[in-house]
């Protein structure tokens, strides 16, 4: 395959949580004996989990299936209350690895539901964030996933919330809070969106280049909200043609003229490599970047808190001076690499 050119979003690809999520998780698995376990995908995309799973970790459902003892790290998705409970009720190793974006949501809910307001939150049901945020407040909050979704709610005197999944499309974000507004009058509704910035700025620079599309790639998994609404955003834009693929393996051949290449929040950099090298544009590469993204998530307390005593414990025994100890480099390690340098690890 030849197409004439690609236009290469950015930003694209992994968001700050899930880079904090995949780190941490490498982390754990370089400190512990197999196996390390895992509630739920630490993200949705494949080849992520498929290289962990490969390296002992075992990917769970529910925290019953932890063998007591055993270290367990909980999604980058955020989990319900009782899931987070029992999981350090099981006497392991637990790191809670859940975005901070997530975390804010959650927030959000318990302030609403414990000042007597009903929640709308806005997500698609059965996903794993949606399932853990309905969770904060189950008695006070009612899920959404469409403007004519409102209609259908109880009518209600308690003054009204309306929160989002952190993934969606910013279009039916809007959309569902406007159908809310209209419905329940005066909401309340965070002054800083629920949506992520990540999400926000992938779907942006989407737009930009997708109406000069003849085709547009979105790599990622069927199951990863953010890639899905990757995928409706190309096509609301006015390009004819969206592929949505999990590999380089899975573009057709009748492919042609311009195509614009994304990925979602979980899609490793190695895979949109993959399909620009099988696109083969003649006229080159040209990234379309309408800002540049430097947020940065430290690792979860409970990791820093180990990774804090093993270095104290090196630098201890190597009895190396304190003015001369070198700080941790996580913040200028890409997530990308440590994926990659997995590779190595289980050969």
């Amino acid at each position: 395959m030849a197409v004439d050119q690609v236009l290469l979003a950015a930003p694209r690809g992994f968001c700050a949580g899930v880079e904090m999520a995949i780190k941490a998780l490498a982390w754990l698995v370089r400190s512990f004996p197999p196996p390390v376990y895992c509630y739920h995908e630490i993200v949705h995309n494949r080849l992520v989990v498929d290289r962990f799973e490969r390296l002992g970790v075992v990917f769970v459902d529910d925290v019953a299936e932890v063998p007591p003892g055993r270290p367990l790290m909980l999604s980058a998705h955020g989990s319900a209350p009782e899931v987070v409970e029992q999981a350090r009720q099981r006497g392991g190793y637990v790191v809670d690895a859940v975005c901070p974006l997530v975390t804010k949501v959650h927030h959000e809910v318990r302030v609403r539901a414990a000042k007597g307001f009903q929640v709308v939150y806005v997500g698609h049901e059965g996903h794993d964030e949606a399932v853990g945020t309905m969770a904060v407040a189950p008695d006070a909050i009612s899920l959404v996933s469409e403007p004519a979704d409102v209609e259908g709610l109880d009518d209600t005197e308690a003054p009204v919330a309306v929160l989002a999944q952190t993934t969606l499309s910013h279009r039916d974000w809007a959309d569902v809070a406007d159908a809310a507004k209209a419905r329940f009058g005066d909401v309340w509704m965070a002054g800083r969106s629920d949506l992520c910035f990540a999400t926000t700025n992938r779907q942006s620079a989407l737009e930009h280049l997708a109406p000069e599309c003849d085709a547009v790639v979105v790599i990622g998994s069927a199951n990863s909200s953010n890639t899905m609404a990757l995928a409706k955003v190309a096509v609301e834009s006015g390009c004819e043609r969206v592929l949505r693929v999990n590999a380089a393996a899975e573009l057709p051949d009748d492919l042609h003229g311009t195509i614009g290449v994304t990925a979602g929040a979980s899609a490793p950099e190695e895979l949109v490599d993959a399909v620009i090298e099988r696109l083969a544009p003649v006229q080159g590469t040209t990234q379309v970047t309408i800002t540049d993204e430097d947020e940065y998530f430290p690792p979860p307390r409970e990791l820093r808190d180990l990774l804090g005593a093993m270095e104290a414990a090196v630098h201890a025994s190597l009895a190396v001076p304190a003015g001369a100890r070198l700080g941790a480099a996580d913040r200028t390690t890409a997530a990308s690499g440590v994926l990659a340098a997995l590779v190595t690890t289980e050969r």
